[in-house]
């Protein structure tokens, strides 16, 4: 009887260690937004770290949230670096490359609550009147823990809507400074 027990529970444990193998390597999350502004006005929200308080999806979520900026104060080279609470967790940004008007690359390296290095792009495309906003994230799932994460955890679903919020309030935030310059 103990052994058709052990028996099913080792094939359970052996075809959740399969599936987790068979998971993706990778991952990418990526959201849109248009707003009523030219592409220097959401540019500059994203290319300036000082800016981000303005529309980050994240920024409420720790009122002592504590930030230290290093490098120049906005484009390549500048870093951007928090501490909060669990909500929040720790970690640093860094603007790889930035292109006037047109993207961004900025490497995101998560301390806490876990660790791990990802890369954040946007991409800012005239469209008329309008500019689309592209806010893509994407990473490695190298290790088993982290696609055992990714098999439990929805990633696109968790951060896709943090995305959301974020682009909708750089959208009200550019489109209102629109507004009073125009």
């Amino acid at each position: 009887m103990w052994w058709i027990i052990l028996a099913v529970l080792a094939v359970a444990f052996l075809a959740f260690v399969g599936v987790v193998l068979m998971q993706p390597s990778a991952f990418r999350i990526n959201r849109s937004a248009s707003m009523a502004a030219p592409p220097l006005a959401p540019f500059a929200q994203v290319n300036d770290f000082h800016n981000w308080t303005n529309w980050s999806p994240w920024e409420g979520l720790d009122p002592n949230l504590r930030r230290s900026y290093e490098g120049p104060s906005s484009g390549e080279g500048a870093i951007y670096s928090w501490e909060g609470n669990k909500n929040v967790g720790s970690g640093r940004m860094t603007i790889l490359e930035s292109l006037p008007h047109e993207y961004i690359q900025i490497k995101l390296e998560f301390l806490k609550p876990f660790a791990a290095t990802n890369t954040a792009e946007f991409t800012f495309k005239p469209e008329g009147e309008r500019t689309r906003v592209d806010w893509t994230m994407s990473g490695e799932n190298d290790n088993f823990m982290k696609k055992a994460f990714g098999l439990m955890m929805n990633m696109d679903k968790m951060v896709g809507k943090d995305f959301e919020k974020g682009l909708d309030s750089m959208r009200q935030t550019v489109e209102s400074d629109s507004r009073k310059k125009g």
